[in-house]
């Protein structure tokens, strides 16, 4: 319970699905977390997770952010919000960059404002936070943690922004893991096979039913507690020699 006790977290994305799932988590494990999201519609669900969190052990402390992280000016609420609630000389030790989203249309149909929608959210998004709140991590040992997805290494119909931004994550993640380890900083992604989640319904069913079926273990769809694990494994102390990986959490339908 106390492997993560006195640090900050901050869970974009966190008022749905694994967001939820990963903020819960991490807080069990003792640390306070900052959750974002975007729509006044989830305002309730993030009110309602953070008193969830702080009747936990330990009594961890939450905090809701409703930012629109696919804007430039997002960052800055980010930082206004964690200087409102942990002070201006506050740290944070744990960032994971969940926000995102797809759009299910072939690739002749693909317009420009479907190339922003998925890009200034699932690329331009965790780039321009993580840059922001590097002068607000800790002197050293700090935890990102990017969530991708099998598509973005095995691709699927229909789906080419969301696959090859997820892609580019990876990306990030490597280049990140050579720049930031000097103080032990590590940056490993995490990349969900298709979870129950509510995303899962806008994904062709098609896809889905072909990766259950060729799925190793139990030829299922993981669930969100599973996702959630393995975040908050890469977020304590016991993950320090794992930096700059990617780890296919799919049952086995991607094996890196």
């Amino acid at each position: 319970m106390s492997d993560l006790q006195g640090k900050v977290a901050i869970v974009t994305g966190a008022s749905r699905g694994l967001g939820v799932g990963m903020a819960l988590e991490l807080a069990r494990n003792g640390a306070s977390v900052m959750l974002t999201y975007t729509s006044d519609s989830s305002s309730s669900k993030v009110e309602q997770l953070v008193s969830q969190i702080s009747q936990l052990p330990g009594n961890p402390s939450a905090r809701g952010c409703k930012v629109d992280l696919s804007s430039i000016d997002g960052p800055q609420i980010v930082l206004a919000e964690l200087e409102a609630w942990l002070g201006a000389d506050s740290r944070i030790h744990i960032l994971v960059n969940n926000a995102g989203t797809e759009v299910v249309r072939p690739l002749a149909d693909v317009t420009v404002a479907d190339y922003e929608k998925v890009y200034n959210l699932n690329v331009r998004g965790p780039l321009l936070l993580t840059q922001a709140l590097l002068p607000r991590f800790s002197e050293s040992n700090n935890r990102i943690i990017n969530i991708g997805s099998v598509g973005g290494r095995a691709g699927f119909k229909a789906l080419s922004l969301y696959c090859s931004s997820k892609a580019a994550l990876e990306g990030f993640t490597r280049c990140w893991a050579h720049e930031l380890g000097g103080n032990g900083t590590t940056v490993n992604q995490v990349n969900p096979g298709p979870v129950q989640t509510d995303m899962l319904d806008n994904i062709p069913k098609g896809i889905v039913e072909m990766q259950k079926q060729q799925t190793p273990v139990e030829n299922r769809v993981g669930t969100v507690d599973e996702i959630a694990k393995i975040v908050a494994w890469l977020a304590s102390p016991s993950s320090s020699w794992i930096s700059g990986q990617v780890i296919s959490a799919s049952g086995g339908w991607a094996m890196y």
